[in-house]
């Protein structure tokens, strides 16, 4: 079955769901561009990695340090220490374990030279929260904004603080930032909405080549026909993350609408 929603599927953004939504849709991504590039450029899948533990470890899912103190503790530290107290039992406490964080992104890379064209991100959770995440993430997109590398940056999340441009009056619940190597300062911004398709864009290249558009709602689309989400998402539960309740009604009425509530 088809996803229900006309543009973004919101149920895609479970934090339990949308790390593989993530990596399917750079697999997607990279399907449809690289016979089209071919054969003066190659798209490369690349791997950002970094370790999160301690503050961090909280915001990708792993607990922070839990200390509990029994009554008997509390007790012993009023007395002289040349009391002896029983042996306080120990109490299990969670600690705060590292991991190694992986995220996809894409760069279109020149044939023979291997000097990167464009770079395709999708952004994480990590990346718009505050953390190593999206101190790394930053760092490199301030890197490829200060090189003539074009920069395509694709943003499916509604929860986090968005990227930041000039314009930062623009809302929307998605965005998707076209920044060419050429035209900086400027850059062109789609924002859109839960109920709206997700815009079609072309791929920045050089100047003069031929660019594919990519239609970004028809990847997403096959990504969960691929994956068969309609198998695995219920319908019939509240949106996570939570949605305003101007939108909540919106996606209430447009489930009804095809019994799927």
């Amino acid at each position: 079955m088809p996803s229900p929603f006309p543009g973004m599927n919101p149920y895609l953004e479970h934090p339990g769901v949308w790390p593989g939504v993530h990596h399917l849709l750079i697999s997607e991504i990279a399907r449809f561009l690289s016979p089209q590039l071919r054969p003066k450029y190659r798209v490369a899948v690349e791997v950002r990695m970094y370790e999160s533990s301690g503050e961090n470890a909280l915001l990708v899912g792993i607990p922070d340090v839990i200390v509990q103190y029994s009554q008997s503790t509390k007790n012993q530290e009023t007395k002289s220490v040349a009391v002896a107290d029983p042996s306080p039992q120990p109490v299990k406490v969670k600690i705060p374990t590292p991991e190694i964080i992986k995220e996809g992104y894409l760069e279109v890379r020149e044939v023979g030279t291997e000097e990167v064209v464009t770079t395709i991100e999708i952004l994480s959770p990590t990346n718009k929260r505050t953390g190593k995440g999206r101190h790394m993430y930053e760092e490199k997109r301030q890197h490829v904004l200060g090189s003539r590398t074009n920069l395509v940056e694709i943003d499916l999340l509604r929860t986090g603080e968005p990227m930041s441009f000039f314009d930062s009056n623009i809302e929307s619940h998605y965005r998707i930032l076209v920044c060419r190597g050429n035209s900086r300062p400027y850059a062109d911004l789609y924002a859109f909405n839960l109920q709206d398709v997700i815009p079609s864009f072309s791929l920045p290249l050089r100047v003069g080549d031929s660019e594919p558009v990519i239609d970004l709602q028809t990847l997403l689309n096959g990504v969960y026909d691929i994956s068969g989400y309609d198998l695995v998402i219920d319908y019939s539960k509240e949106i996570i993350p939570p949605l305003s309740e101007v939108d909540s009604g919106w996606v209430d009425g447009l489930l009804r609408e095809q019994a799927l509530r």
